[in-house]
């Protein structure tokens, strides 16, 4: 609704209410006593218009390069971009506040950095990693919500105790934030992709890598260490001081990751931008992402486009069920917002049933609102199907400072040591050491 509209709707609002008042007053029996009746039509009707005024709000909104796109060709409706949209649909909604959007493009991955550097410059509403709430949380970035009863009831229970602290909820839980795996279907059936080891064996005419991976990633290779009973910070996640990835069970891990880095068909890739370009010259089998790369993989793939949860490996012995690790993306508020019911409220529409929706028929991005499932634009996709298989072997992040400051830089340095051959079976056990240690030892500064 554009804003002089909304206005031109107040104002018809308040004639309304004036001449029904004012027709009530001239159909009272004249003979009735008791105070004068224009002067009480008066003092309703200026009641009325204050009821109907409206509170000049400017929220700032943060969102990823994707939020902000033209989908139009896929609804016209989306022809601005997806976000200017729905922000829309929420000031149709609330005529009680007359709001003047900003939008600044800023990944979900980069909210944190970006909002510690100075947050009251920063964005009253914004999309972030479930990894960063307790970062958020201690530095007093973000504002902890009110009025999520509806959301509470409608997403899983892991989605909301994920961006919880201290019984405190501070996201809006928008999609599930994890990986599994793509592959070419003319290549492997859905027999063979119950095993890597299967898949790792087959001699594919023609393709050189029959499975990729950002080994040098810990939002991939930790998974390893997850599926083998491998814990950080505790089974519970909060004992920051402990972390057996160097056990006899992260020792078998570590060597089942080595395994795949020595082989000559598997893909070390940052960002699947080899393998994806591989896969569409029918040189790369599988690879493994999530629902962000859904289009680029069918559009590779075409008619041969298939996905499914992560397949089993061997380790120390026995078949395995690959992990992944993930949480939830969400929508947050500022707590230096000058609008906070205005900021709560956008944000919680922003995660609601109808936007989750959107989100999904544009982006490809998967629900996490628990009706949408049986949606059946939404059940048939093949991406979001394959994300709920393995949510059932997905590891949830600590909500934990330390874990975002220590986590990811160490297990990075593990894959990149694997991938440039630094790292063997002769030192890995001492590698593993010095990765337990780098995880649970306070940073100075930090």
């Amino acid at each position: 609704m554009k804003k002089s509209t909304k206005m031109l709707t107040l104002l018809m609002a308040m004639v309304l209410s004036m001449g029904s008042l004012a027709a009530c007053g001239g159909s009272k029996d004249e003979s009735t006593t008791g105070g004068d009746s224009t002067t009480t039509t008066d003092a309703a009707a200026t009641d009325a218009a204050a009821s109907q005024e409206t509170k000049n709000v400017k929220l700032t909104v943060w969102a990823p390069q994707e939020e902000s796109k033209d989908y139009s060709k896929i609804d016209a409706k989306y022809g601005k971009n997806l976000l200017e949209y729905m922000c829309e649909q929420f000031d149709e909604a609330h005529p009680e506040w007359e709001i003047d959007f900003e939008y600044k493009v800023c990944s979900e991955a980069d909210a944190y950095t970006e909002l510690s550097k100075d947050a009251s410059i920063g964005g009253d509403v914004f999309m972030y990693a479930g990894d960063q709430t307790a970062s958020l949380v201690q530095e007093g970035i973000v504002l902890p919500l009110t009025g999520m009863d509806e959301v509470a009831a409608n997403n899983g229970e892991k989605a909301i105790a994920a961006a919880s602290v201290d019984g405190m909820n501070y996201g809006v839980p928008f999609t599930p934030n994890t990986w599994f795996m793509y592959y070419d279907k003319s290549k492997y059936s859905e027999e063979d992709i119950k095993s890597l080891d299967t898949m790792m064996a087959k001699d594919l005419e023609g393709c050189e890598y029959n499975f990729a991976m950002d080994l040098d990633n810990g939002w991939y290779n930790a998974g390893f260490f997850y599926a083998n009973g491998c814990t950080v910070f505790g089974a519970d996640g909060t004992k920051e001081d402990e972390c057996n990835f160097n056990d006899a069970n992260g020792l078998a891990a570590a060597e089942a990751m080595l395994n795949l880095a020595t082989s000559k068909k598997f893909l070390v890739d940052d960002d699947n931008k080899v393998a994806l370009s591989n896969m569409k010259k029918g040189n790369c089998a599988a690879l493994c992402s999530g629902t962000w790369d859904a289009g680029a993989v069918k559009e590779a793939l075409g008619d041969n486009y298939a996905a499914a949860k992560l397949p089993t490996i061997k380790m120390g012995g026995k078949d395995v069920q690959l992990n992944s690790i993930g949480d939830y993306k969400y929508i947050g508020v500022n707590k230096n917002t000058d609008n906070p019911d205005v900021a709560q409220a956008l944000a919680i529409w922003l995660g609601s049933e109808q936007c989750q929706l959107d989100r999904f028929l544009t982006r490809g991005v998967s629900p996490t609102w628990a009706t949408l499932a049986s949606n059946e634009q939404v059940a048939a996709d093949v991406a979001t199907t394959a994300l709920a298989e393995q949510n059932q072997f997905t590891a949830v992040t600590p909500v934990s400072k330390k874990f975002t400051t220590n986590f990811w830089s160490a297990m990075e340095a593990l894959g990149v040591g694997m991938a440039n051959k630094t790292v063997t079976k002769d030192n890995l056990q001492a590698e593993l050491d010095k990765l337990s240690e780098n995880i649970t030892t306070e940073v100075a500064g930090k």
